[in-house]
Order: C-alpha cells, then structure tokens, then sequence
C-alpha cells in the first residue's frame, strides 16, 4: 500500500515525494528520443527502510510502461535492487546501456 503520492516533475525529470517538511524523496531522470535513463534516488534518512525508493521506481516504470517509453537502469538501487525484485519490468528496460 502507498503511503506518500508519488509526483512526477517532467521539466525537472524526476519523480518526488514531498514530505511536506521541506524534504523530499527522488528519483530522477534524463529522457532523450523516449529512453529515460533512471540515473539517481535518494531517500532521507529519516524515510529509508519505508519502501519509498520501490515506490517512486514503480512509479517510473508504470510512466514508462504507459508512453511506450524504454528505461536505462543507471541508478544502482534500480539496477541491483528493484529489478532484481521486479522482473516484471524487464520488458521496459532497454539493453542498450
């Protein structure tokens, strides 16, 4: 179940929680010619542990899932972690990296 809404960001490529205290999760992006190459997450310290990276990689995921988008697995978390819990999403993940 989510706790936090996932926002998504398009000029500043990425996808956030707010925490509403000034923090904020992120995963963020650079998209060139419909491939968004998922580069970096970052959860405060005070949020990790809470299952908020998997939420915003989900989140990236179903966006590209939905504009026939390919991912780019930079991001270590992505690559290492989700993926390797997720391998549903392998059909969105270009092997060009």
């Amino acid at each position: 179940m989510e706790k936090f809404r996932v926002q998504h960001d398009k000029v500043g490529q990425k996808f956030f929680i707010d925490f509403g205290d000034n923090t904020e999760a992120l995963m963020a992006y650079t998209e060139v010619n419909n491939v968004m190459d998922l580069h970096h997450t970052y959860v405060p310290e005070e949020h990790r542990s809470e299952g908020i990276a998997e939420q915003l990689a989900h989140a990236a995921f179903e966006f590209a899932r939905r504009n026939e988008m390919k991912i780019i697995p930079s991001c270590p978390y992505v690559r290492d972690k989700f993926l390797k819990q997720h391998p549903e999403y392998m059909d969105v993940v270009t092997h060009e990296f």
